[in-house]
């Protein structure tokens, strides 16, 4: 299998029409604008990313905290503002300077929120906050700015969401009030800035289902635009596609190195190491990453995230899993067909291994307090229903089984881990529109989790496949069929 080096790599990055083409040039010093074009670009597609995968995506109002060097910068400004505006309007004559640009803000921010169907609200709006009319009633000291704010609240209310009628409630109420204008301008405003990020966030649920029909050639084209700035932007990629074929390989060649009493109805060869198998193990190998290792495929940075905490997750399934398999073992399966008994022993096992994926975690210790607690479950169900107790030695066994488990290598938690990486293989196989497999018997205790694991780890890789497949296509042809020999069919798409 060849090595491929940088210069190989570039010539890969394929043009979207004509996937043959190099499209890679030799690297050059970038300029600064170059260098802003390319984070614009990165940046616009990890937010169409984002907000295709992420079914619960929304944005939130900017509020840095206030220990921050932002946060502090920002309070001092805000202050230093509405202090300012509170001196004029405490000056003789009263200085309406700052009340004006205010109420300009307002205005626009009001008209930000009106949907083209507010023809009416949008006409009153403009009556209303007249700012040529606003001048002239300060010139002549006729401003009267709790009116106005009147007006803006009781219009803010029939644009807001409803989860915002309680700070339009509270508004009202320092209307009423007679409160101090500055500190009901400050609240109006902190309300509109609420009001604005509702408004974009409805905004982006409304075209969610359009640009779910546009996300794939969307972001293929983004990525290119990105490789054609960096050409050696898939080294990574191409390193990590590299290694999951090697192993694939590896697998393949494993039955036929039988020796010489291997039966002769065997062929001496194995057949070509299929684009698909490779791709597959590529996308597990993601889910047990080292986070020590930083050449992560630059394919697939968006979803890192999701990936480690789904990686989290399988890492304490596995555990789970383990768990209640030994405990069958070892206490009979009529004991797991107690009503209550899987439930409370899985809610047990779940909070004693919360957060075990963290590098802090003492694993250990969890597991060595995990086995008292199962074994008291056990002794308490064994009492109820049969009257007995478990005997000396199976007690100590299972306690020391379980406790054993913080090995990576531990016998029962490397089969537990095989089997569910044998059933996320099987859904990747089966695709988006198959039937999901059922799991083996030693995991079916926890085939909910592990369909909701399946179903979100599918979901991820079938639209990485649908995006990416076209740049994953000349790095798998050039590393499974070297120049000179025949190419098999092409299915990593």
């Amino acid at each position: 299998m060849p090595n491929n080096t940088d210069e190989d790599t570039h010539t890969d990055v394929p043009h979207l029409e004509k996937l043959d083409s190099p499209t890679g040039s030799p690297p050059q010093s970038a300029s600064l604008s170059d260098r802003i074009q390319l984070e614009n670009c990165v940046s616009n597609l990890s937010l169409a990313h984002e907000i295709v995968v992420n079914r619960d995506f929304h944005f939130k109002p900017n509020n840095p905290p206030k220990d921050s060097l932002e946060g502090k910068i920002t309070e001092i400004v805000h202050r230093a503002f509405w202090d300012c505006l509170r001196e004029q309007l405490s000056s003789i004559p009263i200085d309406y300077s700052h009340a004006i640009i205010l109420l300009q803000e307002v205005k626009t921010a009001l008209q930000a929120l009106l949907l083209p169907g507010h023809v009416r609200l949008r006409s009153q709006l403009d009556e209303v906050l007249d700012l040529e009319l606003i001048r002239q009633e300060a010139d002549h000291g006729a401003l009267d700015l709790r009116r106005l704010a009147a007006y803006i609240v009781n219009t803010m209310g029939s644009l807001c969401a409803p989860v915002r009628d309680p700070e339009i409630r509270a508004l009202r109420e320092l209307t009423q009030l007679s409160a101090d204008p500055v500190e009901l301008f400050r609240e109006i405003f902190s309300v509109l800035g609420l009001m604005k990020t509702d408004m974009v966030n409805f905004t982006v649920q409304s075209l969610r289902p359009h640009l779910l029909q546009q996300a794939v050639q969307y972001e293929r084209a983004k990525f290119q635009q990105i490789l054609d700035k960096q050409p050696g932007s898939l080294d990574n990629t191409t390193a990590w596609l590299q290694t999951a074929a090697q192993e694939e390989a590896s697998v393949a060649r494993s039955p036929f190195e039988l020796g010489p009493e291997a039966p002769t109805n065997v062929p001496s060869q194995p057949g070509p190491v299929s684009p698909t198998a490779v791709l597959t193990r590529a996308y597990l190998h993601l889910l047990c990453w080292d986070p020590q290792d930083q050449r992560y495929p630059e394919t697939l940075l968006m979803d890192r995230a999701r990936l480690d905490t789904l990686g989290q997750t399988l890492n304490r399934l596995v555990l789970e899993a383990a768990v209640l398999l030994l405990t069958s073992t070892h206490c009979g399966g009529a004991l797991f067909y107690l009503q209550g008994f899987v439930g409370k022993l899985k809610q047990t096992t779940v909070a004693l291994l919360e957060g075990c994926h963290s590098r802090d975690f003492d694993l250990k210790g969890a597991l060595l307090g995990l086995s008292e607690q199962v074994l008291a479950q056990v002794k308490e169900a064994l009492t109820a229903h049969e009257g007995a107790d478990l005997p000396q030695d199976h007690q100590d066994l299972l306690r020391g089984q379980i406790a054993d488990l913080w090995k990576p290598n531990n016998p029962v938690r490397s089969l537990i881990g095989e089997r569910v990486q044998g059933y996320l293989q099987a859904m990747l196989r089966g695709g988006p529109t198959q039937r999901t497999p059922g799991p083996p018997a030693c995991l079916r205790l926890l085939s909910a989790e592990l369909a909701t694991l399946g179903a979100a780890f599918g979901q991820l890789v079938h639209f990485n496949r649908s995006v990416f497949g076209p740049f994953y296509a000349p790095i798998l042809r050039k590393i499974l069929f070297p120049a000179g020999e025949a190419e098999a069919g092409d299915d990593s798409r």
